[in-house]
């Protein structure tokens, strides 16, 4: 089913990402970790649908959305960034593989962030960020979302590694399986990992040489 939604309000909360808050339809339901197919309800946009996560609470009145923009791409994610209150979306039902199922590892890369940030806002909500960690990979610090954020929310267990810049307060390099190794703590838990398809593969690779069952590895469905 599709409902067309009215933005509220869009901010820059990176150089790169991009929030959108907008209306929620009556009765509309999601899981946190969940996602939606959202088009621009604009002329020659409304077929091109891309999937978003949602990075609200099913207890808020309102939806939002995360996203990183490419300009270079020219295409659906830049129009976003010209947005305005007002112009409208269009969303379909929520669909997604990514929820919580108990504590555990949550491994995000870049973009990949999004679907745990809707499960980390529901945990704080419900006191229950106890025995979770946050292994989260990026080029450079700035691309770091939600920083402080996260860092009020885990502390200690909020882990960060850089692939482009020499940080003293962070690792550097990929999440590679001495990383996972050093910085997962208990790998009896679950793992969640989101990010680039490579990524996923690699770290799931990772994780069941370091004994690591596929029961235990909750991701999207690729």
């Amino acid at each position: 089913m599709e409902y067309t939604v009215n933005i509220q309000e869009t901010g820059f909360i990176t150089h790169d990402v991009l929030q959108i808050k907008t209306d929620r339809p009556a009765n509309f339901d999601f899981t946190p970790g969940q996602a939606t197919e959202v088009a621009l309800n604009k002329e020659g946009y409304k077929s091109k649908k891309r999937p978003f996560t949602f990075t609200s609470l099913p207890s808020d009145g309102f939806l939002q959305f995360t996203i990183k923009i490419y300009p270079e791409h020219n295409g659906v994610t830049d129009k976003l960034q010209t947005l305005e209150a007002g112009d409208e979306l269009i969303i379909s039902d929520a669909w997604g593989a990514i929820s919580y199922k108990g504590p555990g590892t949550f491994i995000a890369g870049g973009a990949g962030i999004t679907p745990f940030i809707s499960i980390f806002k529901d945990l704080a909500a419900q006191n229950q960020l106890e025995e979770n960690r946050l292994l989260f990979a990026n080029k450079r610090e700035r691309d770091i979302v939600l920083d402080s954020q996260f860092n009020q929310w885990l502390g200690a267990d909020f882990i960060n590694i850089l692939s482009e810049e020499h940080n003293p307060k962070h690792a550097h390099g990929r999440i590679d399986q001495s990383f996972i190794k050093e910085n997962a703590g208990d790998l009896d838990k679950n793992f969640y990992v989101c990010g680039p398809v490579p990524m996923i593969n690699s770290v799931k690779e990772n994780l069941q040489a370091l004994g690591v069952t596929n029961k235990q590895i909750i991701t999207e469905d690729l």
